[in-house]
């Protein structure tokens, strides 16, 4: 039995636009995306034509995203991508996708907990001389972002908007300085530069650039007017993405010589200190300590944006009653509170095993969790995808280039991803440990897992079982049928 004094629901009305953007663009870090991502991309990668790189997956990502807007006017749920699933594949693809998101966005979380820890001990060691141990440091990141995203989804969005605000400034201070000192070399997209190095290993890494932008459909139900709000939300952050990161590298590989880039990327690779050494050349050192303080603010945002991603998929499995109920409970602000514990402890302990095993967090811990989550959510997204297409199909939808086309284009690129991400997993995770490589048949596990306890559901607790379709359809409910009308015609 329910009981009716524990508040199940989120808070209603919570986010615009902006908000959703601020969350996402946060989980994506771009300060994090271009110290990291492109740094490794263009040593790894194709080089000089990275910028390349990243043109081509928005492009392909906002294919993906017109299949995406016109689901999004039908369906507002917080189980995001796997309420997309259920809709379109099935309960029993809905169960397979709910449990690879959530063990992608709960192992993502605990790799945040060591890259922060990391660079907050190098940091601050660094310009302080007070060194602490980078598990005290994680640990302490994690706790802050439990709490600020107890306090409400809308003020995680405020925190993230502003650490979101600072990180692209200082990245557009770096452009700027690039091109009025250097300018930008137009060479980087001719196709001896964008098919130089290894174009599909750039085009993965640079896949894990935009990983996040799939989050606005977790805050369907917290969104003002959400059948127009989250279309446009996922348009704005694929596109805000896609400049931030695809320019700034540009600016890069320009400072560097395209011809050298790959070269001097993989010089700097060990150190990962690429962006830090162009800055002091082209910002000065006082302009790059404020770099290396925004990183440790782009972390943790990061942090708190993946946190509050996976708290809402234990969230919505909880209140389908895939997991434990208990898990939808809220508080009286509308942000899930038993989900959270569990998801910030889960963090905490599984980082913690590392630390007691003796583990480097850079080597170890970081590339087994970031490399599976990303992988994860890729399997995600074009599970989503193939979604969007079967179901409007299978409803003799007459919009093909909207429905069918540009959905198809996205699925069959997040699919060309996926099989390069499995096939490069050692890049991807950027370890060659055997333990590491095999992580991926976790999600292998997660297919016959919901497989069978779909088959279990059916026939043990038919009730459930048919609640996963009901469930994803509450929300709508409260949508005026005018405005719904009004959504699907844009």
């Amino acid at each position: 039995m329910t009981n009716p004094n524990v508040n199940t629901t989120l808070r209603k009305n919570a986010l615009g636009v902006a908000g959703i953007v601020f969350l996402v663009l946060a989980a994506v870090a771009p300060l994090t995306g271009i110290v990291v991502v492109a740094s490794i991309a263009i040593a790894l990668g194709n080089g000089g034509g990275t910028p390349a790189s990243f043109f081509i997956v928005a492009i392909i990502l906002l294919f993906f995203a017109i299949g995406y807007a016109q689901m999004s006017k039908q369906l507002a749920n917080s189980g995001g991508f796997y309420a997309f699933v259920v809709k379109g594949l099935g309960r029993t693809g809905g169960l397979v996708a709910g449990f690879i998101a959530t063990l992608g966005y709960n192992f993502f979380v605990v790799g945040t907990i060591g890259t922060s820890g990391f660079f907050m001990q190098i940091i601050v060691a660094e310009l302080t001389g007070f060194d602490m141990n980078w598990y005290i440091w994680g640990l302490l990141s994690i706790i802050i972002a439990f709490l600020m995203a107890r306090t409400g989804v809308d003020f995680s969005s405020k925190v993230l908007g502003v650490s979101l605000i600072l990180e692209v400034a200082i990245l557009v201070v770096f452009d700027v300085a690039v091109l009025v000192q250097t300018g930008y070399d137009v060479s980087s997209f001719s196709p001896e530069a964008i098919f130089s190095g290894s174009l599909p290993i750039g085009l993965l890494l640079a896949a894990t650039g935009f990983l996040g932008f799939e989050a606005t459909a977790l805050f369907s139900e917290e969104a003002r007017n959400p059948l127009k709000t989250i279309p446009r939300a996922t348009y704005t952050a694929i596109i805000a993405i896609g400049i931030i990161l695809g320019v700034t590298t540009w600016a890069v590989v320009s400072a560097t010589g395209v011809a050298q880039a790959q070269d001097v990327a993989l010089e700097h690779l060990p150190t990962g200190d690429l962006i830090f050494t162009l800055s002091a050349t082209y910002l000065g050192p006082v302009t790059t300590t404020i770099m290396e303080i925004l990183l440790l603010v782009s972390l943790f945002a990061a942090m708190l944006a993946f946190h509050n991603s996976a708290t809402r998929y234990l969230y919505s499995l909880g209140r389908a009653r895939v997991l434990p109920h208990a898990l939808a409970r809220t508080r009286s602000n509308g942000a899930p509170q038993l989900a959270g514990i569990v998801q910030g402890s889960f963090a905490a302990v599984v980082a913690l095993f590392f630390l007691i095993a003796g583990l480097d967090p850079i080597v170890n811990l970081v590339p087994a969790m970031l490399g599976f989550g990303t992988l994860a959510i890729l399997v995600l997204q074009g599970l989503a995808a193939l979604a969007i297409v079967v179901h409007f199909r299978r409803a003799n939808d007459p919009r093909w280039w909207s429905t069918f086309i540009a959905p198809g284009i996205g699925f069959l690129g997040l699919s060309m991803i996926i099989i390069l991400a499995v096939l490069n997993f050692d890049v991807v995770a950027g370890s060659s440990e055997p333990l590491i490589l095999l992580m991926p048949l976790l999600l292998v596990l997660a297919l016959i897992g919901g497989i069978v306890y779909g088959v279990y559901l059916k026939r043990s607790k038919p009730a459930v079982y048919e609640g996963l379709a009901t469930d994803i359809e509450k929300f709508n409910a409260h949508v005026p049928a005018d405005s719904a009308e009004r959504a699907n015609s844009l």
